[in-house]
């Protein structure tokens, strides 16, 4: 792997180390009450366009597996179709996210994606899994062609309030919309419907994006204002410290998704042995997404005072996982859930917080591209694998799952090695 950055790209808020190396520290948190009313404002408001954004997609999700199956799917054509969406919805972000930089029309990319939203109503009109599985895969294309430009936003402002905390407070917001949106489809088969009457009420909240994104967009137009003084930048093209430290993330990245599971193939799970009925699959799914807002608060602070250490629970909680997700019994059934949503929390707040304090403002659509790639391109791949073994059998996949968490422990150490421990954050 290249890394997120090019050789001669100049790297801010940089120390040296007696040995000649250099480390990316996190920015100073702004002493500018102006300047962290501003972006607090933006942060919210991103934070509700995608609580909104998430009532729809999520609550989709929610149920897209048990929703398959009727269509006539079976376990490893869930698996793929989850996996390859992901994939589709990472893999091009290196493009959109490049794109993004060069144009610096961000909010085009951001309202452009999340008009792509609309796809998850429109399943009210599949007629087969095929078409179920193309709207599925066009809402994933959606959200890579506005993610690396809403990331690179989010990161300029979280600059001036810290960014753990920032993108934690993103995330808890997010999930909000992630919890109604599963909830919406308790409401609609409580109430003696179906999945087609569900995903046309998720038309209503669908509208409601559109108004809050305008809304936004109109609010603050030029975000990258956040960061445009006071960097401190300086060469790093004799060292190869920092490349190094980034190969090593990503590699942890890549090992860490490839052995995490995709939400519909544990919800298929949930159908297929009957752990569960209907009507609570997406009840558990709105549980975890309730303890991915929880845990994104508490590790963005955690990330902001502790660095790069944090970044260990992702594999702990990984390993778990598999060891009562695929279990018959209810209550195992439930902790994998809440495990699951554990596990997304941190990997949507610290993973992402940590990519934006390893590059520099102007190229920061680019390197969340790159990262949203390899991100994207392991949990495919580790799907396809998850999902072929588990039509052979559960421990098999169990077993896949676990070893591959267990490989990326020691990469993590390697990264901390590297780094020399994680440094303190900057003072102005």
């Amino acid at each position: 792997m290249s890394g997120f950055i090019p050789n001669d790209t100049k790297i801010p808020m940089i120390s040296e180390r007696k040995d000649g190396s250099v480390s990316q520290i996190m920015p100073p948190v702004s002493e500018d009450p102006g300047k962290r009313y501003r972006a607090y404002q933006l942060v919210i408001f991103f934070g509700i366009v995608a609580m909104l954004g998430d009532v729809v997609y999520e609550g989709g999700r929610s149920v897209a597996g048990p929703f398959l199956f009727t269509l006539g799917a079976s376990a490893f054509t869930v698996a793929f179709i989850a996996g390859f969406g992901e994939f589709v919805g990472y893999g091009i972000r290196i493009a959109t996210g490049y794109l993004a930089d060069r144009s610096r029309q961000y909010w085009t990319f951001v309202i452009a994606g999340y008009l792509m939203i609309g796809a998850i109503p429109l399943l009210v009109l599949a007629g087969s899994w095929e078409i179920a599985a193309l709207l599925l895969i066009t809402e994933r294309i959606g959200k890579a062609v506005r993610s690396p430009a809403k990331d690179a936003v989010l990161s300029h402002a979280t600059s001036a309030i810290g960014r753990g905390w920032g993108f934690g407070l993103h995330e808890a917001l997010d999930q909000i919309g992630a919890i109604a949106g599963p909830l919406l489809f308790v409401a609609a088969l409580a109430a003696g419907g179906n999945y087609r009457g569900g995903f046309a009420l998720l038309a209503v909240p669908f509208v409601l994006l559109i108004i809050a994104l305008v809304v936004a967009w109109r609010s603050m137009p030029d975000p990258m204002g956040f960061e445009a003084a006071g960097r401190i930048t300086v060469h790093v093209a004799e060292t190869g410290s920092n490349r190094r430290q980034l190969n090593l993330y990503a590699v942890f990245t890549a090992i860490t998704m490839a052995g995490f599971i995709v939400f519909p193939l544990l919800a298929y799970h949930y159908k297929a042995l009957g752990i569960l009925p209907d009507i609570e699959i997406p009840v558990f799914y709105a549980i975890a997404m309730g303890v991915d807002a929880m845990v994104a608060l508490a590790v963005g602070k955690a990330y902001d005072r502790y660095g790069l250490r944090v970044l260990f629970f992702v594999p702990a909680v990984g390993i778990m996982i598999p060891l009562v997700a695929f279990s018959s019994v209810y209550w195992a059934a439930l902790l994998g859930a809440v495990l699951w949503g554990a596990s997304m929390g941190m990997q949507e707040t610290v993973l992402r917080a940590a990519v934006a304090d390893f590059t520099p403002p102007g190229g920061r659509g680019f390197a969340f591209g790159i990262f949203n790639t390899i991100y994207g391109g392991a949990w495919f791949a580790g799907s396809v694998i998850i999902g072929a073994f588990y039509t052979t059998g559960v421990v098999y996949a169990a077993g896949f799952m676990f070893l591959l968490q267990c490989a990326a422990v020691p990469v993590l150490w390697l990264l901390l090695r590297e780094r020399g421990g994680t440094p303190k954050t900057a003072q102005p």
